[in-house]
């Protein structure tokens, strides 16, 4: 009876069971229609629940648990289908993650809702760790579900939470990116807990790692403000994908406060987001400044916003946010605020143009400064467009348009000083203020430049104004020894770029007759040129006159409109800048070299002095004035043609480049005996050679002549097309050092000639097929000069070292190979059907020179030798060769053939020969066909005269040689025996040696390197060998000098 009552309770169980799976099964399909239906069915779900444990029996738990076991069964089929991410399933998600917080939720909370959240967890933990991608997926969804909306007051036990932490910090490495998301997800909500700091370690570890746009935005969205956070959200704002970039605005908006960022990452998040190409990128950044830094933190004041900005040192970036909120309309000045304010009766009162009492001027702050200026500049641009559309409109539309365009005036005029003497007053007082008001003084300076001087009285005091601003000498200071230094750059007028730039600007403005902004400098210069003439000027009187002379150069259209003037173009060269370049002082010499390199630039020809002292500057000045040297030469052969610039020289200059077959030697420019009667690219090319000119000083700004002199040749290659007169031999030769600079240690600390670099490779093989043969043409020199022990003989460096160079140039090859595979720009004229493009081009090609170059090493190498051969073809897997080039596809098997011959011993190398044969053998379409030996030989030659290179098939005919070490020859061969046979041998160390008449086919076999080596050591051990077989046993020992130990070690064997 015992057993059929348990028998009867166990059915009556299951039957429940079954009919609980069927009510839970059949709401969570009602669930899946629509989430308006979650509320009620949450009730349902939670009423069976509650029926299964009443309150205040004893048995509560076991209930509890059978409901949870039910309520899992039915839930499984979610986790086991491999079903996408279908709107249904996600309800279902939703709807599960709902009911397992509703308890925590309500207000009373509930014990039984916790326990079976504690249930769930440890039924959904497993599933994180499932081998199966859908059940981590799912687990790890309804984990996050959870987690995000469980309350702070939920009471969960720490052991649980601990295991549910450590499980999405496995997952967050997951190879699925969506479950590393909802791994993240989940500890977004633990990153801020003081005892969870490994957390937050570990998404800043994964961040930069992360490959997976949607991975990165949420990491994004879960990090905290803090310290160590920002600069890793802010590097997000340069994220390749635009919702990570967005993202990182976003957490910027609403969790980092403005005060709490340095200047410099202000200004940074400035210029990156208002730049963005992406336009919704650009709008968060937009809301960023407007709704959280303008209105919160600065309550609407654009002035107060530009104290945040630093506006002395980042101009641009805070003029770039003025012009977006007045683009925006969510900046105007109002009515009781302009310049004129600034500007006052000596009673105090403001000052109109009736007055003419002497003004008090209070002094502008640089933002407020700024601020005006920009202002003025987008009303005098919006009234200058509503004009010009006003007068090629007609009727109602004509006159909407030339009202807004008097509105905009009439506020400028309102917000401008009164009067020309007025605007000449308060630059005056900012000017005289000191360095301090420097940066305000440039600003009022531009606003100058939207006044109107058409009125001859008007006209009177500005010009003299500008007068005063172009006598204003530099300004000075005295240092220990009382010797004096310039303040600034010590070459534009007073020593600052901008500063030159708003005087020139305002003269233009002043003086806009044709001919009269010319016409005032040079009567300035030939004023200043007196003294200088006369030697009696100082180094600061001659840096003064050849500033306003390099302002007038700049802003020159040709030597023609200086003609007839003060001073004439050809008295500027020979009376000012010719004697400049030669004075005593260094910083003179620096100024005059450039005004000789603009001098130049105007010339329709350039002139014979001019280039002569050029060169002379380049190869035998100090560092800051061969730079400023190579950067005028570089402009001039850029302007007028390398070839033009040494035709200008007026005698015949000698170039390596020209000649393909001979040794190029670098000239000396160290050495002041070296003959410089050689070209303008030979010159700048000892440039890239040189390696005591990478010195350089403060006032260079970090520039060096290398990175000026490769910049320039950049250009020159890139534009090659123009310049046909160059020589072919140029391109490879230049390449070849480009691209090992790219590559060089000293290139660190040269970031501008890094980035110009890069952004050169980018494009250069992408213009032209003619490019691409260049680049191959380069491969083989370039891997030869940066591989340690090939062109340099036996390395000293130590084997950190030589492994650094040996990676380097590796790198080097695989961007040679990047750069060949690079496909070329369509141009939107070009056909459709594409031209086969010559050998010389294309990657097989590439592979031919690669493979010559193997073939040039025999079978005796040194270690350098076998890396660089193994380097070499490891480099040959990566090309993509064509089936359609047969003729070179039986080749490179042909020449790889010799190259495995010689290299039996190699495993390495050989292994890797193999391979690249294999997979030459499926690109072979006849692979049993052989031509003659005459048809081959003639096959060959064509190819090899296609690609310039010279190699002849017959004297490096490939020697048979076993892929298996040959067995020992069974003759005696005493020592003795083979020292005579060496003694009467030919030079050649690889020459065959016959045995006598052979059993067998595989008894014949060649002279191994191992005997030749030991038959070596038993020449230079003999004592009694005679005096005139000792200088071939001294040669071969050289021949063998360079053998490493690993060599040694093979012999020993």
């Amino acid at each position: 009876m015992g057993e059929e009552s348990e028998t009867a309770s166990a059915s009556a169980s299951a039957s429940a069971d079954l009919h609980l799976l069927h009510k839970i099964a059949k709401i969570l399909n009602d669930t899946r229609t629509s989430y308006a239906t979650h509320n009620r069915k949450l009730k349902e779900l939670a009423s069976l629940r509650s029926k299964l444990s009443p309150s205040g029996s004893d048995d509560e738990s076991p209930p509890l648990r059978r409901f949870s076991s039910v309520f899992f069964k039915a839930l499984t089929p979610l986790f086991a289908a491999a079903q996408r991410r279908t709107a249904a399933a996600e309800r279902i998600v939703r709807f599960v993650a709902e009911f397992a917080c509703l308890g925590s939720n309500s207000d009373g909370g509930d014990s039984d809702c916790d326990e079976f959240l504690d249930e769930f967890l440890r039924f959904l933990i497993p599933g994180s760790v499932a081998a199966n991608r859908n059940a981590r997926f799912r687990a790890c969804q309804i984990i996050s579900e959870i987690i995000l909306r469980l309350p702070d007051e939920v009471e969960v036990a720490d052991e649980l939470w601990d295991d549910v932490i450590d499980c999405m910090m496995v997952r967050v490495r997951d190879k699925v990116p969506v479950i590393r998301t909802f791994a993240v997800r989940s500890l977004s909500r633990f990153v801020n807990d003081p005892d969870n700091t490994d957390i937050l370690d570990l998404l800043l570890e994964v961040l930069p790692l992360e490959q997976n746009p949607e991975v990165r935005k949420t990491i994004v969205l879960s990090l905290p403000p803090s310290n160590a956070t920002t600069q890793a959200i802010i590097d997000c704002t340069l994220d390749v994908n635009e919702s990570v970039r967005k993202a990182a605005y976003s957490v910027l908006a609403n969790k980092v406060p403005l005060q709490s960022l340095s200047i410099k990452l202000r200004t940074t998040i400035l210029e990156r987001g208002l730049a963005d190409r992406a336009v919704n990128v650009s709008k968060e950044c937009l809301k960023l400044m407007k709704d959280q830094w303008l209105s919160n933190s600065c309550q609407g004041d654009p002035i107060e916003f530009l104290k945040y900005l630093d506006v002395e040192t980042y101009e641009s970036v805070a003029e770039s946010a003025l012009e977006v909120l007045l683009s925006e309309g969510l900046i105007m000045p109002s009515d009781d605020k302009s310049i004129q304010q600034y500007i006052s009766s000596a009673d105090g009162e403001a000052r109109d143009e009736s007055t003419c009492s002497t003004p008090s001027i209070q002094l502008m702050e640089p933002e407020i400064a700024l601020y005006w200026r920009v202002i003025c500049r987008n009303l005098h641009k919006s009234a200058q467009a509503k004009g010009s559309d006003a007068a090629t409109a007609m009727g109602a539309e004509a006159a909407v348009y030339a009202a807004e365009a008097s509105d905009a005036n009439d506020l400028l005029e309102r917000i401008l000083p009164a009067s020309v003497s007025d605007y000449v007053v308060l630059v005056k007082a900012h000017i005289e203020a000191g360095p301090n008001h420097h940066f305000a003084s440039r600003q009022l300076l531009l606003l100058g430049t939207m006044l109107d001087f058409s009125d001859a009285m008007l006209h009177k005091t500005a010009s003299s104004f500008v007068q005063e601003l172009l006598h204003r000498p530099f300004e000075q200071e005295l240092d220990e020894d009382g010797n004096s230094i310039v303040i600034g750059d010590g070459i534009n007028l007073g020593g600052d770029k901008d500063w030159a730039d708003a005087v020139s600007k305002l003269t233009k403005k002043v003086h806009s007759a044709p001919g009269e902004y010319e016409q005032l400098i040079l009567v300035v210069v030939e004023e200043l040129a007196r003294p200088c003439r006369e030697r009696t000027a100082d180094f600061l009187q001659w840096m003064h006159m050849l500033s306003l002379t390099s302002l007038l150069l700049e802003n020159g259209e040709s030597l023609h409109s200086l003609r007839e003037k003060a001073i004439e173009p050809e008295e500027i060269l020979h009376a000012l800048l010719l004697p400049g370049a030669k004075h005593t002082h260094l910083d003179v010499q620096r100024i005059a070299i450039q005004c000789l390199g603009l001098f130049g630039l105007l010339e329709k020809k350039p002139s014979e002095e001019l280039v002569r002292q050029l060169r002379v500057a380049f190869c035998r000045s100090p560092p800051p004035i061969s730079i400023m040297a190579s950067k005028a030469l570089v402009d001039l052969g850029m302007w007028h043609s390398p070839a033009e610039v040494d035709k200008a020289m007026g005698q015949d200059l000698l170039s390596q480049f020209e000649d393909e077959n001979i040794d190029f030697v670098p000239v000396d420019l160290s050495n002041a005996e070296e003959d410089l009667n050689f070209k303008m690219l030979d010159l700048l090319y000892a440039g890239l050679e040189s390696e005591d000119w990478r010195a350089y000083t403060e006032s260079t700004e970090n520039e060096s002549v290398k990175a000026i002199v490769g910049e320039g040749f950049a250009k020159l290659l890139l534009l090659g097309e123009k310049f046909p007169n160059l020589p072919a031999s140029l391109y490879p030769f230049v390449l070849v050092k480009l691209i090992s600079l790219y590559f060089s240690e000293e290139s660190k600390e040269q970031l501008r000639f890094k980035q110009c670099l890069s952004v050169f490779f980018e494009h250069y093989a992408s213009l032209s097929e003619k490019h691409k043969g260049y680049v191959s043409k380069a491969f083989v020199p370039l891997i030869r000069s940066m591989w340690p022990g090939i062109d340099d003989g036996n390395s000293k460096n130590s084997s950190y070292v030589v492994s650094n160079q040996r990676k380097r140039a590796v790198q080097a090859s695989r961007f040679i190979v990047q750069m060949m595979q690079t496909p070329l720009y369509k141009s939107p004229h070009s056909l459709e059907e594409s031209i086969q493009p010559p050998l010389d081009r294309t990657e097989e090609g590439l592979a031919i020179r690669i493979v010559i170059e193997m073939v040039s090493f025999k079978a005796k190498k040194t270690a350098a030798e076998k890396a660089y051969v193994l380097a070499l073809c490891k480099t040959l897997v990566l090309l993509n060769l064509k089936s359609s080039e047969q003729n070179v596809i039986r080749l490179i098997k042909n020449l790889l053939s010799r190259v495995a011959d010689s290299a039996y011993s190699e495993k390495d190398l050989l292994k890797e020969v193999k391979l690249v044969l294999e997979h030459l053998k499926s690109l072979d379409d006849n692979p049993s066909e052989e031509l003659s030996q005459d048809e081959a030989q003639d096959e060959a030659k064509s190819i090899f005269e296609s690609l310039g290179v010279n190699y002849d098939m017959d004297i490096t005919a490939p020697v048979t040689v076993p892929q298996t070490p040959a067995p020992c020859s069974t003759r005696p061969a005493p020592s003795r025996r083979r020292v005579r046979r060496i003694e009467e041998s030919s030079d050649e160390e690889d020459e065959e040696e016959t045995s006598p008449p052979p059993s067998a086919p595989n008894t014949l076999m060649t002279r191994s390197h191992r005997a030749s080596k030991t038959a070596a050591l038993a020449k230079i051990m003999a004592s009694k060998v005679k005096k005139r077989d000792t200088d071939e046993v001294i040669e071969e020992e050289e021949g063998s000098s360079d053998v490493t130990a690993e060599d040694s070690d093979e012999s020993d064997e």
